[in-house]
């Protein structure tokens, strides 16, 4: 309990933090980038089709719990998971893009800050009636709730009597019914209007769509994908492990996996991959290599960014699939991890922003 309550703590801290502040200084270099093209790329070819298949996951996962409520078998319960998984690693894809209406509803916080607080899940299910709208209820609903309800009683056969408790059946469906209005909210939010002004809004200021998602992808990697995912369980910023608070505790043997899909979704973003693999797109890898051209600097930052990230997958290569198991047995293994990805924070936060002339809109709360 000390340490969900630490790390509540701790979230809500570099969420308050993340204000935004106007860019005043002169650019460091000619820059002559199309940023609108770029705006238009990531809406039409990431954004919006990360949207589209995260809801779509969703609702695959609202007609498997239907079908596992309508026959409670290992199968149905195997189906069950399986979609859960499967929506939980999209949201790994979109959950960089905090922007909109996502920013507006807070999405992140009521679908993923973990680990979920078991005790209030279950006063919550006794109850019969929680306001999940609180942000008291953030660590009692969303992926890791589900995790918990789906995983946490042990076995296959525990787990389906304790699902088919009828207390327990309203619960979990109302958990999967919100995630879906959340995320359709945010989906058709872009669909009807917000993507016209996202793109429109093509400026150079802190108050520019480049310069807030700039700013936004760089807060979540550092804070979202470094620091929660690895860092927190590795007790980079407590100096004790805490294997029990890493993503997907109850299932056990997907945190590694999650980690995977979020990395893999920063870089694609990074290097302006569609959502579907099939098309490469306006960029910052590309806005920085035109900087590097026209201005002929001396450094080539796109490149730096990628070769400290492959370093990162070579780190991660040896990892258990089970973070809680590797920062027991051997967390060094996280710790160089976490050193890797660090490294990439200086590249992105220093060089890249300036190079773009972007001024960090966020507080850094752990001295990085």
């Amino acid at each position: 309990m000390k340490a969900s309550i630490k790390y509540i703590f701790f979230i809500a801290f570099v969420i308050v933090a993340h204000s935004c502040i106007n860019n005043t200084e002169e650019p460091m270099f000619t820059d002559s980038f199309d940023r609108s093209e770029m705006l238009e790329f990531w809406a039409n070819d990431i954004i919006i089709p990360g949207y589209t298949d995260y809801v779509s996951k969703l609702a695959e996962l609202d007609e498997a719990a239907t079908d596992f409520y309508g026959d409670s078998s290992d199968l149905s319960l195997s189906t069950l998971r399986e979609t859960w998984l499967d929506a939980y690693k999209v949201w790994q894809a979109v959950s960089l893009f905090e922007i909109g209406k996502a920013e507006e509803i807070g999405l992140r916080n009521f679908t993923n800050i973990y680990p979920a607080n078991i005790d209030l899940i279950t006063e919550n299910i006794n109850s019969g009636a929680s306001n999940l709208d609180l942000p008291s209820n953030f660590v009692s609903q969303g992926f890791p709730a589900l995790d918990y309800m789906l995983y946490g009683s042990g076995s296959n056969d525990a787990v389906i009597a304790y699902l088919l408790q009828e207390e327990v059946k309203n619960y979990t469906q109302a958990l999967i019914t919100r995630l879906r209005d959340l995320s359709s909210s945010v989906l058709e939010d872009w669909m009807t209007g917000y993507k016209d002004e996202f793109i429109s809004n093509n400026g150079s200021s802190g108050t520019a769509s480049t310069d807030k998602m700039v700013n936004d992808f760089l807060f979540h990697y550092e804070r979202f994908l470094r620091a929660a995912k690895v860092g927190i369980p590795a007790g980079v910023f407590s100096g004790n492990t805490e294997a029990e608070l890493v993503e997907g505790r109850y299932s056990q043997i997907y945190s590694k996996e999650l980690f995977e899909s979020g990395f893999t979704a920063v870089q694609a973003f990074f290097n302006g991959q569609s959502y579907d693999g099939q098309k490469q797109g306006s960029s910052l890898k590309q806005y920085l290599d035109k900087i590097h051209l026209d201005n002929s600097t001396d450094l080539d930052y796109s490149e730096s960014i990628i070769a400290q990230w492959d370093s990162a997958e070579r780190a991660l290569e040896d990892i258990n699939n089970n973070f809680g198991a590797q920062v027991i047995e051997d967390n060094s293994k996280m710790l160089a991890l976490y050193d890797e990805l660090q490294k990439a924070v200086v590249l992105l936060k220093v060089d890249m922003l300036q190079a773009l002339n972007i001024q960090v809109d966020f507080v850094d709360a752990d001295g990085d």
